[in-house]
């Protein structure tokens, strides 16, 4: 058996550093393990032209907020991976990269931690992993021809990779919607499969969407404003639900489906099925696009408006809904040869994968079933997933708090 230590903490992406830098602070001895051959988690993954969706003051990692001349700018993807890599030095995280935790299994007083390079003994072990694990591929991509070229977002880096003709997208979250935008920039020919992913203003009320996200998520539960906690889903399910449709390219702005169509893009409803190049969406677009497009409206809105209230701040009268009845008239059926389609894109996100647990502390969405990030088997905490607590604890302007109550839990015991 090789090295002993208190804790273990598998990935060191930014919930795998916050959890570092709160062991450090608490006094807990630990080594974060790292499968990729550098810092900088899944941003590594991004597409060659990715921009951060978030304003560059929500990243604010315990203890390395960022500090720069630009807090309202977006940073492109290499300034992010700089940044989780500064971070890292600066607070002395104990890394070991190249490092691929195998199977973790329960042992005497702790666990038994194989990886590629040697096994370990743990006391506890921390899954920092994050919810972008194992890309998400509908099972009818098999039912497609050979000759389409199929890529999943994570592996879409530029327009280059594709060959000449039209693309599908599936998919109109953050990364469909701003993967269209980038394709529909070059010249290329889209068509769009469109999921319920709500839109949303980049600035409400006088401040970036995130400002009030981050507000209302940190301070709304002291004025009984909870929308934003775990509690509050309507079923575990929901912790997989699209973020809000917006982009930080280019300054930041909206992304509004109809104006995509309005430009050339070719909208569809859900892409149901695939037969020898025959595929079929559900014929419900105008639906889709009302609750699309309502969703902010209804959820969101009201809560930011009760929080502004209730704490007493100024802000800007709200700007009304924007109303917009134009819709497109693309048939339920496509043929891909006759639309000349020659790639897929699947931006149709991820699947948790815990695979290395042997462990049964699982649910059937394959999510640790835990209290604030304590799982049921003893020694064994989860963060950095989504809505661990809330709508913050997957990203960086919110997995810090998660990462603090673990260490505490870690030292308390």
């Amino acid at each position: 058996m090789g090295p002993s230590l208190d804790t273990l903490v598998v990935g060191a992406g930014q919930a795998g550093l916050a959890t570092s830098y709160w062991l450090s602070q608490t006094g807990v001895g630990h080594q974060l393990l790292e499968r990729r051959p550098a810092l900088g988690g899944a941003w590594q993954d991004r597409w060659d032209a990715f921009v951060l969706n978030t304003p560059n003051f929500s990243l604010a990692l315990p203890g390395g907020s960022y500090d720069g001349p630009v807090p309202e700018a977006f940073m492109p993807r290499a300034d992010v991976v700089d940044y989780m890599r500064h971070y890292a030095e600066t607070i002395g995280a104990p890394v070991r990269t190249e490092t691929d935790v195998t199977r973790i299994a329960p042992t005497d007083g702790g666990f038994t931690v194989e990886t590629t390079q040697g096994n370990w003994r743990a006391r506890n072990v921390v899954l920092a992993t994050g919810g972008y694990q194992k890309p998400k591929i509908p099972a009818l991509s098999a039912k497609l021809p050979g000759h389409i070229l199929q890529l999943h977002t994570d592996s879409y880096r530029n327009p280059d990779q594709l060959p000449d003709g039209a693309v599908l997208v599936v998919g109109t979250g953050q990364s469909g919607g701003q993967i269209a935008e980038e394709l529909l920039a070059v010249g290329r020919e889209i068509h769009l499969a469109v999921s319920t992913c709500p839109e949303a203003p980049r600035r409400y009320r006088g401040q970036d969407l995130l400002f009030w996200m981050m507000q209302v998520a940190q301070y709304g539960p002291e004025y009984g404003l909870n929308g934003l906690t775990a509690g509050q889903l309507p079923s575990p399910a929901a912790r997989f639900m699209c973020n809000p449709l917006v982009s930080g390219a280019d300054g930041g702005h909206d992304i509004h489906l109809r104006d995509l169509g309005r430009r050339g893009v070719r909208l569809h409803g859900h892409l149901e099925a695939a037969d020898d190049g025959e595929l079929v969406f559900s014929d419900d677009l105008r639906e889709r696009l009302g609750v699309v497009e309502r969703t902010f409206y209804q959820r969101m809105r009201p809560m930011f408006d009760a929080y502004i209230a209730a704490a007493s701040l100024s802000a800007p009268e709200a700007e009304p809904p924007r109303k917009d009845d134009w819709l497109p008239s693309e048939p339920a059926r496509l043929n891909l040869g006759a639309a000349n389609i020659t790639s897929v894109l699947w931006a149709t996100g991820y699947r948790l994968d815990f695979s290395i647990l042997d462990i049964p502390v699982l649910d059937k969405w394959n999510y640790p079933r835990h209290h604030r990030g304590v799982t049921e088997h003893p020694g064994l905490y989860a963060v950095g997933l989504p809505w661990l607590t809330g709508h913050g604890s997957s990203i960086v302007a919110g997995v810090g708090r998660d990462a603090k109550y673990i260490a505490e839990h870690i030292a308390a015991h």
